[in-house]
């Protein structure tokens, strides 16, 4: 079976919190995740066997994508998963009128780097220490998509 790129609703909140918790170093609190979408926002789960995969937290406004946050379960990385998120983000925020779309990744996340590469980001600034480690900042790489 295929996975599916469906809204993000309530159904899904508590592993898209669980995920958070599981897959990034500095989640983003909960009651954040669990803020409704925005007028301008696309916020979508990827779903196979009706288990989430992963989620992605996005906006447009006028022409400027942004994707605010992208995991995919721990158990379920390095399967092409993120690959079908981040498409799938694109093809959200072309429907919505995007022109460009920006995203800032950790500098250290070289696997969503070159994922973000593959599809054709490129890497247009920098904000020096950034993102906190356990050890002090790193930095934060800001990428850029330019839509056709």
């Amino acid at each position: 079976m295929n996975p599916e790129i469906l809204p993000m609703d309530g159904q899904w909140l508590d592993e898209v919190v669980r995920i958070e918790q599981t897959a990034h170093s500095h989640p983003w609190a909960e009651s954040l995740l669990r803020k409704p979408e925005t007028k301008f926002g696309c916020n979508r789960v990827l779903v196979l066997n009706n288990q989430l995969i992963g989620y992605f937290f996005a906006q447009c406004v006028a022409g400027e994508a942004s994707l605010l946050n992208i995991a995919v379960s721990p158990e379920c990385q390095g399967k092409g998963y993120g690959k079908h998120l981040l498409q799938a983000f694109l093809d959200c925020m072309r429907e919505a009128g995007g022109e460009e779309a920006w995203l800032e990744v950790r500098e250290s996340n070289q696997a969503a780097i070159r994922l973000y590469e593959a599809l054709g980001f490129n890497e247009f600034d920098r904000r020096y220490d950034y993102y906190p480690t356990v050890s002090g900042r790193e930095d934060a790489l800001i990428m850029s998509y330019w839509f056709e």
